[in-house]
């Protein structure tokens, strides 16, 4: 399983992605989930992914072969004129990595399907933060949703979506990151450090700062802490339920 998070923020874009796959309690790998593209001054790309591992790893080798100068192919992730087309052609990769893979041609529902997190910005345009579908559809970030969230969602959503304020720091969104994936990890083990973080400010179009998060990392020993700790002051203070007496 797979726990990958972009955030839409008034000063940019941040990205946090863990990095455990797993076919089964015995079979536990660690593999990189997120992936970047940059040519700076012109444009910024980050992509996450998850679902079945070869069909990710398909996808991005795809999208990094097709940069190179020999490639005959166009556009390509360093010529679309806007985040909107390098949505276009990632989703169109993904819908061909799949068909090629899956028996019958391609279906969203095989065991060959991925979900990707698209974000970052072309010179000229906006930060735009991208949803894409197995089926190649995809959707937007916007007002009204502004973050993503694929893999093992459930735990870390309410923290999001009680939290999350678009005009929060760089430094605050990280937190509320880590918070989200330490209350995921605590509840399935299909989730696990490190986790990778990346950071966009808008119109820098070149990375931010970027990091590996290690499970014995200071910061993040004492954010699980913490919350841990606040969480259990939170529910003490909070009044006992009372039954009813018993009638005499």
């Amino acid at each position: 399983m797979t726990y990958c998070v972009g955030l839409f923020l008034d000063r940019g874009l941040v990205f946090m992605s863990d990095t455990r796959t797993n076919a089964g309690v015995d079979n536990i790998s660690t593999f990189r989930k997120m992936f970047t593209w940059e040519k700076p001054g012109d444009r910024f790309i980050c992509l996450m992914n998850s679902g079945n591992l070869a069909t990710t790893q398909a996808v991005v080798s795809l999208l990094e072969e097709r940069t190179k100068p020999h490639n005959d192919r166009a556009p390509t992730l360093f010529a679309a004129p806007s985040m909107f087309q390098v949505a276009r052609l990632v989703a169109d990769t993904l819908k061909e990595v799949i068909s090629n893979h899956a028996q019958t041609g391609q279906r969203a529902d095989s065991t060959f399907n991925a979900t990707l997190i698209l974000g970052g910005q072309v010179a000229g345009g906006p930060p735009r933060l991208f949803l894409i579908y197995p089926e190649g559809n995809f959707v937007e970030a916007g007002e009204d949703t502004p973050f993503f969230q694929i893999g093992e969602t459930k735990y870390g959503r309410p923290i999001l979506v009680r939290s999350f304020d678009p005009a929060m720091s760089f430094e605050a969104a990280v937190k509320l990151l880590l918070v989200s994936f330490d209350s995921t990890v605590k509840a399935n083990l299909s989730v696990g450090l490190p986790f990778d973080l990346q950071v966009y400010e808008s119109d820098s179009l070149r990375a931010g700062s970027s990091t590996r998060i290690e499970a014995n990392d200071p910061y993040y020993q004492a954010i699980s802490d913490g919350w841990g700790e606040a969480l259990k002051s939170a529910f003490d203070s909070l009044p006992d339920f009372t039954f009813d007496s018993d009638p005499d």
